[in-house]
């Protein structure tokens, strides 16, 4: 079987392949995620999308439904589970 994997340089320096057009660097990506924090539960996909809302509290997020959630490029439904999770955890839910 033959990768369709291209090697690419990040502004930063680091070589990576990928087959897709994403341009974010992996390397760089791993460094950004939380150590702690609702966010540090995510695939980066799903964080890259609440952030570029500017979800970066769980109080911000409660102001969202679910519905909205998924519509985000890069939240999958598999995160739900997680966001619920630590929504409850501090008193909160998603908006009905």
């Amino acid at each position: 079987m033959t990768s369709n994997k291209n090697m690419r340089i990040c502004d930063k320096g680091h070589r990576y392949y990928k087959s897709s057009d994403c341009p974010t660097c992996p390397i760089c990506e791993n460094a950004r995620k939380p150590e702690s924090g609702f966010l540090s539960l995510l695939a980066a996909p799903a964080r890259r999308a609440l952030e570029n809302k500017g979800i970066t509290s769980l109080r911000i997020l409660s102001t969202y439904s679910e519905e909205d959630v998924l519509k985000f490029h890069g939240m999958g439904p598999s995160s739900l589970p997680k966001l619920k999770s630590a929504l409850k955890e501090e008193g909160l839910s998603f908006k009905k």
